[in-house]
Parts: C-alpha cells; sequence; structure tokens
C-alpha cells in the first residue's frame, strides 16, 4: 500500500501518531537493577543508665546498599535518634541521619536529614502491626532543604508451629512535599516494599531475610528505578 493510492489511510494513521504523541508528551523510563541492602539496629530504654530514664529510648542504625548486581556499594547510613515513650505502644521522636553517596558516574555527595517521628504498636490477635510516622528534613547539598514525609506500615506474624519463626510484611511510601535543586520536584518520590521472614534467637536478638521492592522516581518526575533487593536486618534490643 502506498499514500499515493491511499491517501484517506495514510492521512488518518498519522493523525493517530501525532494524538498519541500529544496524549503521552514522554512515556516513563523504567530501569531496572538488582542488589541488596543490610541493616543493624539497636534499640532499648535508657533505664540502664538511670531509672529515672526508663521511659526515654535510643535508636541506633547502621546500613549498607550495594546495586549494579551486587557489583557497587553506592550508599551508607548512619542513623541515631532519641525517643520517648508515651505509653508501651506509642512512641516519639528525634533523630539524625547521615547518609553518604556515590552513585555509579555521579560525584560523592553526603546527605544529612533531621526528623521527628512517631511510632505505635498495635498487637492484635492474628499478628502485630506497627505504623511509623517520620518527616525527613534533608539538608543535600548547602541549604537546599527538601522536606520529605514517610509512612511505613509492618505487620508481623508469629507461625504456629514454632513462635520463633515469623511472617515480616512492610511497605513505606515516601513524598516530596517541595521542589529544591538538588532533591527533585514535589511530588512521589519512592515507594519500598517488603515481604519476607523472621528468626528470633531471643527476647533481645531477631534477624529478618526477605525481598524488597524499592520503586524510586528521579528527581523530574520523568524516569523510574525499580531495584530488586535481597534485604537482611539484626535487630538487637535491651
Amino acid at each position: 500500500m502506498t499514500c499515493r493510492r491511499f491517501r484517506g489511510a495514510c492521512r488518518a494513521v498519522a493523525l493517530a501518531g501525532l494524538l498519541t504523541a500529544v496524549a503521552v508528551p514522554g512515556a516513563a523510563d523504567i530501569t531496572t537493577t538488582w542488589g541488596s541492602w543490610a541493616q543493624l539496629v539497636g534499640e532499648g530504654s535508657l533505664g540502664f543508665v538511670d531509672s529515672r530514664l526508663e521511659s526515654l529510648r535510643l535508636w541506633l542504625e547502621l546500613q549498607g546498599r550495594w546495586n549494579e548486581d551486587w557489583q557497587h556499594f553506592y550508599q551508607g547510613v548512619a542513623r541515631a535518634a532519641l525517643g520517648y515513650s508515651l505509653s508501651d505502644r506509642a512512641t516519639v521522636w528525634l533523630g539524625y541521619n547521615f547518609v553518604p553517596t556515590q552513585l555509579e558516574g555521579k560525584p560523592y555527595f553526603a546527605q544529612q536529614d533531621l526528623f521527628p517521628g512517631f511510632r505505635y504498636i498495635m498487637p492484635t490477635g492474628f499478628g502485630v502491626f506497627m505504623f511509623r510516622t517520620m518527616v525527613d528534613i534533608n539538608f543535600i547539598r548547602g541549604d537546599d532543604v527538601r522536606y520529605r514525609p514517610r509512612q511505613l506500615i509492618r505487620y508481623l506474624r508469629p507461625f504456629a508451629f514454632d513462635e520463633r519463626l515469623s511472617l515480616v510484611a512492610w511497605d513505606e511510601f515516601f513524598v516530596r512535599v517541595n521542589s529544591t535543586e538538588w532533591g527533585g520536584k514535589a511530588g512521589f518520590d519512592q515507594n519500598r516494599a517488603f515481604l519476607g521472614f523472621g528468626w528470633s534467637f531471643s527476647p533481645e536478638l531477631r534477624a529478618e531475610l526477605g525481598y524488597m521492592n524499592q520503586y524510586v522516581e528521579d528527581r523530574d518526575l520523568l524516569n523510574e528505578t525499580d531495584n530488586n533487593l535481597i534485604m537482611g536486618s539484626l535487630f538487637v534490643g535491651w
């Protein structure tokens, strides 16, 4: 078929292509990667220092993150926070993050964060739910400050045949409140979803291992990265 013989059909095809280009100004480019995250978390009451500090809590955390099919260590996280127990279920937090980052082909930078947070633990007859709300105040470079709320919902259910083994699932959603030069445009930032298993060696020592999907929006809200991660965690309490 040639356009000379079938001018009407060719014009219809051309018009359909033009309308598609207008309706979809730029299809999102999704990059898929594989990697892993590892974390060590310690948390407990400061009552061991003085009984009057029983309601104060300390949260310490270290993370290492690898991407490019486990070939590149690209980010670390050091976190410290002080909390106050409002009850045996509710805790408020104020903390600090140091996040050194070396992305492939990009210059090194070290992000620093302050964050207020609130956590609520809700035991039920079919498992334990945990809700954690934080607001990251990201100091990415200079005085370019980004505000990024994040909401975590976590579920843990011990198995009846051995309560040391448990199913663990959680999801955490991040949003950029404001547009910044280094932190990108306001809008959706990322989502993290985890599914795995936990093993309690004792009430004070617990390990978790599973799969986490991290879906990240780029700074211009145009392209996404789909990170497939093996995540291992060790939790120490006191």
